[in-house]
């Protein structure tokens, strides 16, 4: 008995030891089932229910489809012809979607480059004197400023003699002398007056249904108003006939410009110039422009100039004679024929328009009815120490001619004592938006270099000029601006007309850069006498400069190059 109550115990520390002993190593112990008696109906007879459930409140774990059962379906039919579906459809879209975005890539527009300003935007124009003048050697004359354009003016009794063998001979051998090069005609003309031996005074005196192209007034016994000739003091009436005809130029009578007869005259005369080769035409005169008989006597003004003389033509306002309404209306249909015939012609004035508002279109919302008009005395301004701001006249310039609008600017307007720098107001105004007109007896071109005149090609052709925008900076007395275009550098441009030196620094200049590039000096820049100018920087071209830094020297103009902020 005690041997085996001796057993018993030993396989009690056994089974104990099997069990475990709840320490670190018994990886059982965290996966105890737990066991339930549930005492059954008739619990008397000892009869229960055993529940085995997971410890803790476990859920049971899912276990999914063996691949017995997987394998099943592999080759079902439904299911096979299901997945054929889905690979198709994910591919096809795939495809589609490809095919897609190579048709957007090709067939979206495209982002053209801007295309160059019209040829005679580009500019400069050299002016030339008569036509019967022209020379061969005009060419190198012309290309000496590399221009694009060649003025001559055609004399007023020839305008509409244009088909005449001789006048249609010269005008063909001026063309042909530009043949070789890029350069195109351009001529002037006087088109509202013509004399007493040409075709449509001789038909209006031979009958009277002719007579519409004129002003002509019959049955009266004496002179209609108290308009004088211009510039004259003697009656703008000519007797002819028993009649009077208003004959506003010596030895000339002059057209109603919307007469049917002279449109269709002078519009036979721009058509056959455009067929010569002519490509630009600039008409003289367009203020005088008569468009109706409003046959009033002119006002006295209640100011007069004090330099005019009673009974002399500036005594009077002119204001009967002069800017009539429906200007714009009239030049935009010759404007129009000369589209017609060649897109690449043009048709503007020759002489400042000075009331732009009368150049415009009736339903246009401020078009004008030319091509670049000439306008404004900046020009003048520019060229003397006027008290008045030069960027406030500029301004005015500018926003009066239509924003936007590309100009004309007289260089033979330029006036300049001996000792200022003519390539300083050549740099300034061939920036300008316009096109500049450079007589070739004018001092912008006898004392301006060829050197210059490269540089302001090169200028005029950059991306920021001929598309960029124009903004002008407040820096009295210097005349600011710059010219720019996102993505190309910029041109800042400064000008001094004084005669002192002057600091450059710009207090509104946040869409500047700290720093610029010296790009190009006027001719005379580093001439001046540094002895008598000491606070004088010389800035050598290439260098980098801050506009604090800079100083600018009299009469000169500097031109810096940037990247804006």
């Amino acid at each position: 008995m005690v041997e085996e109550k001796k057993n018993v115990a030993l396989n009690d520390g056994a089974d104990e030891q099997m069990l475990g002993t709840g320490g670190p190593d018994d990886k059982l112990a965290e996966h105890r089932d737990e066991v339930k008696f549930i005492k059954g109906g008739d619990h008397q007879n000892g009869d229960a229910k055993i529940d085995i459930g997971n410890v803790n409140g476990g859920k049971p774990t899912f276990t999914g489809m063996s691949k017995e059962e997987l394998m099943k379906y592999a080759n079902d039919p439904f299911w096979v012809r299901l997945r054929w579906i889905f690979f198709v459809g994910f591919w096809s879209i795939w495809v589609g979607m490809l095919v897609g975005a190579i048709l957007i890539i090709v067939g979206a527009p495209k982002c053209s480059a801007p295309q160059p300003l019209a040829w005679y935007k580009q500019g400069p124009h050299a002016k030339f004197a008569d036509l019967n003048n022209a020379k061969t050697e005009d060419l190198q004359l012309a290309k000496k400023i590399h221009a694009t354009g060649a003025i001559y003016e055609l004399p007023a009794a020839l305008t509409y003699d244009v088909k005449n063998p001789e006048v249609e001979e010269k005008i063909k051998e001026v063309v042909a002398n530009y043949k070789s090069s890029d350069i195109k005609v351009i001529l002037d003309l006087t088109p509202n007056v013509v004399t007493k031996n040409s075709k449509l005074f001789k038909e209006a005196q031979a009958d009277k249904n002719k007579r519409s192209a004129f002003v002509w007034k019959s049955d009266l016994t004496s002179a209609p108003t108290n308009w004088l000739k211009v510039k004259g003091s003697t009656s703008a009436w000519d007797q002819v006939d028993g009649s009077y005809v208003l004959s506003q130029f010596d030895g000339f009578y002059d057209l109603k410009m919307n007469s049917s007869l002279v449109r269709e005259e002078f519009g036979g005369v721009l058509k056959h110039l455009v067929e010569l080769g002519v490509q630009g035409i600039r008409l003289n005169n367009t203020k005088y422009f008569v468009l109706y008989e409003n046959l009033e006597d002119e006002n006295i003004p209640s100011s007069n100039n004090l330099n005019a003389v009673f009974g002399e033509y500036d005594f009077v306002l002119h204001d009967k004679t002069t800017f009539h309404t429906g200007l714009g209306d009239v030049l935009y249909d010759y404007l129009s024929v000369v589209k017609n015939v060649s897109a690449d012609a043009f048709l503007t004035v020759s002489r400042d328009v000075e009331q732009p508002e009368k150049y415009q279109l009736s339903q246009s919302g401020g078009a004008l009815g030319i091509d670049v008009p000439l306008y404004g005395g900046f020009v003048e301004a520019l060229s003397k120490n006027s008290p008045q701001s030069l960027r406030e006249t500029l301004n005015t310039t500018l926003s009066q001619a239509g924003n936007g609008t590309w100009l004309q600017w007289d260089f033979g307007k330029v006036y300049l004592s001996s000792n200022q720098d003519h390539s300083s107001m050549a740099y300034v105004l061939s920036l300008l938006p316009g096109v500049p007109v450079v007589p070739v007896d004018s001092d912008e071109y006898l004392n301006v270099t060829e050197v210059t005149y490269n540089h302001i090609e090169h200028l005029r052709k950059s991306a920021s000029y001929m598309h960029g925008e124009f903004k002008l900076y407040k820096k009295d007395p210097l005349l600011v601006y710059s010219r720019i275009k996102s993505g190309n550098p910029g041109y800042f441009v400064i000008f001094n007309p004084s005669d002192q030196i002057q600091s450059a620094l710009i207090e509104d200049s946040k869409d500047l850069p700290e720093k610029m590039t010296v790009s190009i000096l006027s001719e005379n820049y580093n001439s001046i006498d540094i002895n008598n100018n000491s606070s004088l920087v010389v800035h050598p071209v290439g260098s980098k400069v801050t506009l604090k830094d800079v100083t600018v020297a009299p009469h000169s103009t500097i031109i810096l190059t940037y990247v804006p902020v």
